[in-house]
């Protein structure tokens, strides 16, 4: 979890002016989006832009958003845009195994033609019924799949359900995308996108639930849901004192031969004490951002 990406955020690649100050909204990983943002007249200029940004200067991750794999723009977007500098792919709707090989294999060929030694990562966005039928082959069917997430949007329509404020209608979807993540030796997942973006209150809470059931980040639309999000995503203080607590506290216990223990009131053995451990990580991987 040290190597958690809390904050993942788009921004329309036909927008040139606006790439910067994603880059510089403190945001871990920055899309640069050539699907739902884009309109068809404007997606080959978009993808040289995607080029032209490989070489600006940053200190964050930078993935592009390709159009979906049944459309005539897939392609030409993986062809004028893969280059030395982009750290990763975010590929939505995808429905099988198949549709990552596919892709796996176009980037392994670009990787090759144009010298870049580091693999390219591969997020599939999952919003579909087909899709999430077939989430464990989804995540068991590249190294490049890291991490998955999925679009609430594109998936509730698709189930006919409707999205409200307490999100309800996602509440399996998230747990389906923890459980296919960790079955699949993957990172967490990453949540997906909250479309009130006025309303931060809103979105610290839903980022807050994400990473209770066991997300690491959470896709972002607009740069003011940035630091909300990043801030949901960390530790809180008490969390951070307790989890110091239980560490001192067993490893007195350890030296002498005892492996569960009480701490303020809980009981702690080595399950407890790894999820500590991972809390200090995390912790101290804040306070480098």
């Amino acid at each position: 979890m040290t190597d958690a990406l809390r904050s993942f955020l788009f921004v329309p690649a036909n927008q040139p002016a606006r790439i910067p100050k994603a880059l510089a909204s403190g945001a871990d990983a920055v899309i640069l989006d050539l699907e739902d943002t884009v309109p068809a007249s404007e997606k080959i200029g978009a993808r040289a832009e995607v080029r032209a940004a490989l070489g600006l200067p940053r200190d964050v991750k930078l993935y592009v958003r390709i159009n979906a794999i049944d459309t005539p723009h897939c392609y030409p977007d993986l062809i004028g845009t893969i280059g030395v500098g982009l750290d990763g792919v975010v590929a939505p709707k995808i429905e099988s195994a198949s549709h990552i090989h596919t892709i796996d294999w176009l980037l392994r060929q670009l990787e090759l033609e144009r010298g870049v030694t580091q693999p390219i990562d591969l997020i599939p966005i999952v919003e579909t019924a087909a899709g999430m039928v077939q989430l464990d082959a989804i995540a068991n069917a590249s190294p490049r799949v890291r991490r998955l997430t999925f679009g609430a949007g594109d998936l509730t329509r698709d189930l006919g359900q409707i999205l409200t404020g307490d999100e309800i209608a996602i509440v399996d979807a998230r747990a389906r995308m923890t459980l296919a993540s960790r079955a699949a030796g993957r990172e967490p997942p990453i949540d997906t996108v909250y479309l009130d973006v006025r309303n931060l209150d809103g979105i610290g809470q839903v980022a807050r639930t994400a990473r209770v059931l066991g997300f690491q980040g959470k896709l972002c639309i607009h740069p003011d849901q940035v630091a909300v999000v990043n801030a949901a995503f960390m530790p809180s203080p008490d969390e951070i004192a307790r989890a110091e607590r239980i560490l001192a506290a067993f490893a007195k216990s350890e030296a002498k031969g005892i492996a569960s223990i009480e701490v303020d009131g809980g009981f702690v053995d080595y399950p407890i004490v790894t999820q500590a451990q991972r809390i200090l990580a995390l912790a101290k991987r804040g306070k480098r951002q």
